[in-house]
């Protein structure tokens, strides 16, 4: 099979690339979750940071190797069917275009919401954040809908503007804090004291929402120069450089406030840092770079949402696949799969608001959709890593073996990790989950072959 991409990237680009799809809006808004899980304890939150972090280095290597053996395979549906046939690629997609893409999208909408609200003081869940989301989420799916060209511009501009506030922050907040002291006494004072276990456990899950996107920048490998050799150097440097970025913005925000005053200040701590650091005007003008960081996540997201049943109506699966793999000549996009998709997003924003946002309307009923997606995520890569270990026989011991067994042991650590922190809410999930699922199997146009 041949391509028409072009051997166009070379290691240095492609580490820029790793880099600028993982980081993203989960920093700042899982920085606080950790800081409160741990208690104020930065020992324990860098901690959780280096855990969370090295499972994202070690899945992503192995995911290398695959993506060196298979030259031309992109995206995990493709690698679940390289790896486990193209029934498991098939629920792979249908769980990512039904849940994965559509939680993540509308909860980065109202993350993108919120930080705007942080910014014009208003509040972050009464009826100007709602609003601000709805128009955020319907704006962001106009773009990538009806003017793909221009999302992918606003991409790459939002890739550069959201390294600047972390790489500031990162550096000033922590020469500021050592000549203060504040680093010092962050670092020597526990704020609240919590169950070590239970909070590493839940510091760790929030850290995922953070790291997700890398499997994305395994794509790349078909566009890459000597891909077998830089390839895995490409995302083991970028996904080390993006661990080494947040865990000096963690310490830098250290050195502005103390961690007491962080906990108390919530969702306007990150704001309340920034001013501190760089005066009111400064700190606001690297705040709105937040924000862009924040709505650059939510363009890419989206991306992914409007092509989520495309990607299975392409392979003639799914529900109505002459239906949803129409393109459009105009825009070049798959319009009838963005709607679609939009209509997900819509879905998973109301469970969102009348679960995690106001007083609960469905009672027990409520889980965090920001974080047990990607956990699933997590359990879904290992049969993938397993079939890795059998089928590769001609690799070497560290590559067939040593790299998918560590990578098969962070995976059930986060598995694990989310049932400590998320307790009964993995059930409530779960039940969710399967229902979803089930809706597929009746889609699964294999059952009838």
């Amino acid at each position: 099979m041949e391509s028409n991409l072009n051997k166009k990237y070379g290691l240095i680009t492609a580490i820029a690339m790793v880099v600028g799809i993982v980081i993203g809006s989960g920093v700042f808004f899982k920085a606080e979750k950790v800081l409160a899980a741990t208690g104020g304890n930065l020992l324990l939150g860098i901690l959780a940071w280096l855990i969370g972090g090295a499972i994202m280095v070690v899945c992503a290597y192995t995911f290398s190797i695959m993506a060196t053996r298979y030259e031309y395979v992109n995206g995990i549906v493709d690698y679940a069917e390289v790896s486990m046939g193209k029934k498991y690629g098939y629920y792979i997609g249908w769980f990512m275009s039904t849940i994965y893409y559509p939680t993540l999208t509308a909860a980065l909408a109202w993350v993108s919401a919120r930080y705007t609200c942080v910014l014009l003081d208003f509040n972050i869940v009464g009826p100007e954040a709602l609003a601000i989301t709805s128009f955020y989420l319907v704006t962001s799916y106009a773009v990538n809908a009806l003017s793909p060209v221009l999302a992918g511009k606003f991409q790459v501009a939002a890739t550069t503007i959201k390294l600047v506030p972390l790489l500031i922050m990162a550096v000033v907040g922590t020469i500021v804090g050592l000549s203060t002291g504040m680093t010092v006494a962050n670092f020597t004072t526990i704020t609240k004291q919590v169950s070590t276990g239970n909070a590493l456990f839940t510091a760790v899950v929030a850290t995922a929402f953070a790291y997700e996107g890398w499997i994305i920048a395994t794509s790349i490998n078909a566009e890459l120069k000597e891909s077998k050799k830089n390839l895995p150097k490409a995302l083991v440097i970028g996904t080390v450089l993006v661990v080494v970025t947040y865990i000096l913005y963690y310490i830098g925000l250290s050195g502005a406030v103390s961690n007491a005053a962080l906990m108390e200040s919530g969702q306007k701590g990150v704001r309340m840092a920034f001013e501190k650091v760089f005066s009111k005007v400064g700190g606001t003008a690297l705040f709105v770079f937040v924000v862009i960081s924040c709505l650059g996540t939510l363009n890419g997201l989206m991306l992914g949402c409007t092509r989520g049943i495309y990607a299975l109506a392409a392979r003639d699966m799914g529900p109505a696949p002459n239906v949803y793999k129409q393109v459009d000549k105009a825009t070049n996009m798959p319009t009838n799969s963005a709607i679609l998709g939009l209509l997900f997003c819509g879905i998973w924003l109301l469970y969102f608001y009348g679960s995690q946002l106001t007083e609960s309307w469905f009672g027990f009923f409520n889980f965090d959709m920001t974080e047990l997606p990607i956990v699933t995520i997590y359990a879904a890569y290992i049969p993938i890593f397993i079939m890795l270990i059998k089928k590769e026989k001609d690799l070497g011991v560290f590559k067939r073996f040593v790299a998918p067994i560590l990578a098969i042991c962070g995976c059930l650590f986060m598995i694990v990790a989310a049932c400590f922190s998320h307790k009964m809410a993995v059930v409530w999930y779960l039940i969710t989950f399967a229902v979803i699922m089930l809706i597929g199997v009746f889609f699964d146009k294999s059952r009838s072959k």
